[in-house]
């Protein structure tokens, strides 16, 4: 499942980030890969334990909690906390899976359920740098607005393409999820919909909204994992 959430960030919330990053010391992006991404990977990213990057997570976490399709779609038990890179002209990230388990920093371990990008560069500021999705729904490549996000399943094959002008910026974070399976997450996420649309019509009380609501909390509390 691939979701995209327009205007995650507020304008002003994107500015800011800018502006923090535009201060910020850079790195090596392979110092976050494991092996075999690291021979895949070539970018620069902000430090995880920086101030900048615990700042701008904060940001990020406030706006995914104020969100109801992040909600909805990710069903977040936990989230990594998000670290912020940079494509300059030239760099790119091959094809590759993401790492299954991520070693939280400050101690613990999350299973990567699913994975998620925020842009933070206007499209038209940089040519190339597509994250291109490949899974059973087919290959799409993606280029979304400032302070927009995409989420899909960590299990999908994908890559960053070349920058061929500019820079592209961005954040990236995964989730563990209460339901580890994609396709169940698919389900429970279009029930949802269908349920808020159905709400948007007839009274909360009707026999009809009652049934869909109970059938996605039966469906949540069967698949949920804690």
């Amino acid at each position: 499942m691939l979701i995209r959430i327009p205007q995650l960030l507020t304008s002003a919330e994107v500015a800011h980030c800018r502006q923090v990053l535009e201060a910020a010391q850079w790195i090596d992006g392979r110092a976050t890969a494991g092996e075999q991404s690291a021979k895949a990977k070539l970018n620069l990213q902000v430090p995880e334990n920086s101030a900048q990057a615990r700042e701008l997570g904060e940001v990020v976490m406030r706006a995914l909690g104020r969100n109801p399709t992040f909600t909805s779609a990710a069903l977040p038990l936990r989230v990594y906390p998000p670290m912020f890179n940079r494509y300059d002209t030239g760099m790119t990230f091959r094809a590759h899976v993401d790492n299954a388990i991520r070693h939280v920093p400050g101690g613990g371990r999350l299973r990567t359920d699913v994975s998620s990008t925020l842009f933070l560069t206007p499209p038209e500021e940089y040519d190339g740098g597509e994250l291109v999705i490949e899974d059973t729904y087919g290959t799409q490549a993606v280029k979304l607005g400032a302070g927009d996000l995409v989420l899909y399943p960590a299990t999908s094959l994908h890559s960053v393409t070349p920058v061929t002008r500019g820079s592209r910026w961005g954040c990236f974070f995964w989730t563990q999820s209460m339901v580890k399976d994609d396709g169940q997450r698919r389900l429970l996420y279009e029930l949802d919909n269908g349920i808020r649309q159905t709400r948007a019509d007839l009274p909360d009380d009707h026999p009809g909204v009652l049934s869909l609501t109970a059938a996605y909390h039966n469906l949540l509390r069967q698949w949920v994992e804690m």
